[in-house]
C-alpha cells in the first residue's frame, strides 16, 4: 500500500470514529466499543477492496459484506455515510422512530446494508450462502463478512464454519473481531475461545492472525486469502473502543454505554 493511500485511510478512520461518537452520542447510547473496534477493517472493505458502486448499489456481481455481529451496526452506518450510501444527517436518527438506521442492521432498511443481522450466528450462515450463490453464478464476487468474539460461542457459527470448508468456498473471506471481551465481561470469564485460529483452522479454514487495526496487515491478508482454495478467516487482534482512551478503560462495560455531553467532547478531542 502507498504511502499516500495509508495515509488517506488513516484519515477516513479518524472521521469514522468521529462519527460514531457523534452518531451514538446524539441518541445518548449505543453500541459504542464493538463499533469503534471494527473500523479498520470496514474502513479497509469500503474504500480500497470491495467491487461496489455508491451509484449503483445493487449491481449484479458485486462483493458484498455482511456483519454478522450485528450490533456494530452504528461503526457500519458510519463507513456508509463517509462513503456516500447515506447521509451523514441520517446518522442522527439512529434507532429513533421510522428510523433507516436501527440498532442492529436491516437490508430492506438502509441503502448499502446487504443483509439483515443481529441474531448472532445468523449472518455468517447467510455469507456462507451467499457465497455459495455466487459461485453458482460465476459472478466472480467476493462475500466477506465480521462475525464478534463471543458471537462465536454460538454453535451455528460452527455450523457455517464447516459448510464453507466443505464447499471449499474461496470466494468467502471472513474476519472476527477479536477483542476479546464480550457484553458480560471477558470471554476467559464466560467462554474461552482462545486459540481462536486453531478453532477455525481445525474446520478447514485458512487463518490469518493480524494486528486489527493495522490497516497495512489487514490489507495484506485480504490479498493472501484470495490466493487460497479454502475460506479464510482473518483474525482480528483488537481493542474495544479503539480511539478514545476513557472507552477503552472501561473494558467490557464499553460493550452498550452512554454518552454525556462532555465524554462526546472529550472523545472528538481525542480524534482529531
Amino acid at each position: 500500500m502507498k504511502k499516500e493511500e495509508l495515509s488517506l485511510l488513516e484519515e477516513k478512520c479518524r472521521r469514522v470514529r468521529r462519527l460514531i461518537i457523534k452518531e451514538i452520542g446524539h441518541l445518548g447510547t449505543g453500541h459504542v466499543g464493538g463499533s469503534l473496534s471494527e473500523v479498520e477493517a470496514l474502513v479497509l472493505l469500503y474504500n480500497k477492496v470491495m467491487n461496489i458502486d455508491v451509484k449503483n448499489p445493487k449491481m449484479e456481481g458485486r462483493d458484498r459484506f455482511v456483519l454478522s455481529k450485528g450490533h456494530g451496526g452504528p461503526g457500519l452506518y458510519a463507513v456508509l455515510a463517509e462513503k456516500g450510501y447515506i447521509k451523514e444527517e441520517d446518522l442522527y436518527t439512529l434507532n429513533q422512530p421510522n428510523t433507516k438506521l436501527p440498532s442492529h442492521c436491516d437490508m430492506n432498511k438502509t441503502n448499502g446494508i446487504d443483509m439483515t443481522t443481529g441474531s448472532l450466528g445468523q449472518g455468517i450462515s447467510c455469507a456462507v450462502g451467499m457465497a455459495m450463490a455466487s459461485n453458482i453464478r460465476k459472478d466472480g464476487a467476493y462475500i466477506y463478512a465480521m462475525v464478534g468474539d463471543g458471537e462465536c460461542q454460538e454453535g451455528q457459527v460452527w455450523e457455517s464454519a464447516l459448510a464453507a470448508s466443505s464447499f471449499k468456498l474461496n470466494n468467502l473471506i471472513a474476519f472476527v473481531d477479536f477483542n476479546k471481551l464480550q457484553l458480560d465481561g471477558p470471554l476467559t470469564e464466560i467462554i474461552e475461545m482462545s486459540p481462536m485460529d486453531k478453532k477455525w483452522e481445525s474446520f478447514g479454514w485458512n487463518v490469518i492472525n493480524v494486528n486489527g487495526h493495522s490497516l497495512e496487515e489487514i490489507d495484506s491478508a485480504i490479498e493472501a486469502a484470495k490466493m487460497q482454495h479454502k475460506p479464510t478467516m482473518i483474525v482480528l487482534h483488537t481493542i474495544k473502543g479503539k480511539g478514545v482512551s476513557f472507552i477503552e478503560e472501561m473494558g467490557f462495560k464499553n460493550h452498550s454505554m452512554s454518552l454525556t455531553k462532555e465524554q462526546i467532547e472529550k472523545a472528538l478531542e481525542e480524534l482529531k
